[in-house]
């Protein structure tokens, strides 16, 4: 069997490209709706992994331009008390 080339045209343009795409489309179709419950079963749990990377990766590095961390009663700037 020959596979016809049109002049400019893609292979995703061509019938058997057109079928595949159906296919695919399909597919990923099913596989959405048969595994939700397996990802909605699961956030709870992601949600509570979520919680210590947050932790890490949103503090931006403690005593990073934090000016009251040691300083004293008199270096304060509301006037050391």
């Amino acid at each position: 069997m020959a596979v016809e080339r049109r002049p400019g045209g893609s292979w995703l343009q061509s019938r058997s490209g057109a079928v595949l795409l159906a296919f695919l489309a399909i597919a990923a179709f099913f596989l959405v709706t048969e595994h939700t419950a397996h990802v909605f079963g699961a956030l709870p749990f992601l949600l509570l992994l979520l919680c210590p990377l947050m932790h890490l990766f949103m503090h931006g590095g403690h005593g990073n331009g934090h000016g009251g961390h040691g300083a004293g009663p008199s270096q304060r700037p509301n006037g050391g008390g």
